[in-house]
């Protein structure tokens, strides 16, 4: 059974069992969280729609971890004007423990 959630601005597809990053949470490591906007779920049969208004995918927080380290320059020539920044991202682990249609 999969099961296709929102997760900040993108979408994810998720199995029971499945490790994912996912945008950076607030709880702690070890705690739980639901996943409220399932958009598709899918085990003997497809469901979708209103059909799964109450659906819910649960997961566990096991860490977190740092994305790559993006670095620009920004110059405009004859004017000394140069501006470096970097950014890097932070996400969240978390393993799905449970699908439930309904």
């Amino acid at each position: 059974m999969y099961a296709v959630i929102r997760v900040g601005t993108s979408q994810e597809r998720v199995t029971e069992g499945q490790v994912v990053r996912v945008d950076l949470r607030r709880e702690q490591v070890g705690e739980s969280i639901a996943f409220e906007p399932v958009l598709l779920v899918d085990g003997d049969t497809v469901v979708a729609g209103p059909a799964l208004k109450g659906a819910s995918v649960s997961a566990k927080i096991i860490g977190g971890e740092k994305g790559p380290k993006i670095r620009a320059l920004t110059y405009k020539p004859k004017a000394i004007q140069r501006k470096r920044w970097g950014h890097r991202q932070k996400y969240s682990t978390v393993e799905i423990t449970k699908i439930s249609p309904k």
